[in-house]
């Protein structure tokens, strides 16, 4: 099961986060205000084209022995989309999940982000060491895209035929017509039907593409190599073999990370934890174990 709660972000903004797997019997688990801690804490933040449920099968497992809560950031999911482009700054995504850490209950927690998720949650960890207590980085780069990747992104946002007219249409497309696409992907397909809902004229996405790339243009253009230099606590930097983080980068950031660890995983591109769930599982369990247990 998921359990819905509110968080109030920066700003004001409505989020919304998702605790998966039951709560232990005996705890009616309330949904407003601080909660209680009940375990661990692992708070996850999924990528620029995420949502929170893209974290279930991560979450379910971790649920065993740890409390995970995913969140469905700022004009992601089922959060609230402010409509003005000054709302999708850096600083207010990291303020988002400070306040989510803090109205949980989680903290200190292991923040566990994938690609924009990773950014915030290495910003979060370098401003307030005191909420994290370790930290998961996938498939995230800290150096610097550029303007030609901010244009590849806007062109490829006006390639996509909106609306789709079944699931079916959204799976095939991003899974094997997109021209991003080098060979067909299914689970790609999978990830993307995921962050679409029906309208009155067929499947669109549940966010604005618009607002995406203005949350993007926020960090596309500098490096952020400085920001990780200041992580105190013990860090896993994940990337997939075919993913977009490469292996040189990916062992420098291991380098200049105080407390930095390295892993990867085979067949994998970017969608690291939904592509190859049994491998990044494999990749990322022990790690937290160490930092949860030890």
């Amino acid at each position: 099961m998921a359990r819905r709660i509110d968080v109030t972000g920066a700003g004001g903004v409505r989020l919304t986060a998702w605790e998966f797997g039951d709560p232990p019997k005996g705890d009616p688990g309330p949904v407003d205000g601080p909660e209680r801690d009940r375990g661990a804490g692992v708070l996850l933040l999924h990528g620029l084209m995420g949502r929170a449920s893209h974290w279930a099968p991560t979450a379910r497992w971790l649920s065993g022995r740890h409390r995970a809560v995913a969140l469905d950031q700022r004009g992601h999911g089922r959060s609230e989309k402010p409509p003005r482009a000054a709302s999708y700054t850096r600083e207010a995504y990291v303020e988002d999940a400070e306040a989510a850490l803090e109205q949980l209950g989680l903290a200190p927690a292991v923040v566990i982000g994938h690609a924009m998720g990773a950014l915030t949650a290495w910003q979060l960890a370098a401003k307030r060491p005191d909420l994290v207590r370790g930290l998961v980085i996938c498939d995230m780069r800290a150096s610097a895209l550029g303007a030609a990747s901010q244009r590849e992104w806007a062109d490829w946002f006006r390639t996509w035929p909106l609306p789709f007219a079944t699931l079916a249409d959204v799976r095939k497309w991003f899974g094997e017509d997109d021209p991003w696409v080098e060979r067909p992907n299914p689970s790609r397909g999978a990830f993307y039907a995921e962050v679409m809902q029906e309208a009155a004229d067929g499947w669109r996405p549940v966010f604005e593409p618009e607002q995406m790339l203005r949350s993007r243009e926020t960090w596309v253009y500098d490096a952020h190599w400085e920001e990780l230099a200041q992580v105190r606590c013990p860090t896993l930097v994940v990337r997939g073999l075919d993913g977009e983080l490469g292996r040189a980068e990916a062992q420098e950031m291991v380098r200049v990370l105080p407390r930095g660890e390295y892993a990867e995983v085979a067949d994998a591109g970017h969608l690291v934890h939904y592509d190859q769930p049994e491998g990044w599982r494999e990749a990322v369990e022990p790690f937290l174990d160490g930092v949860l247990t030890g």
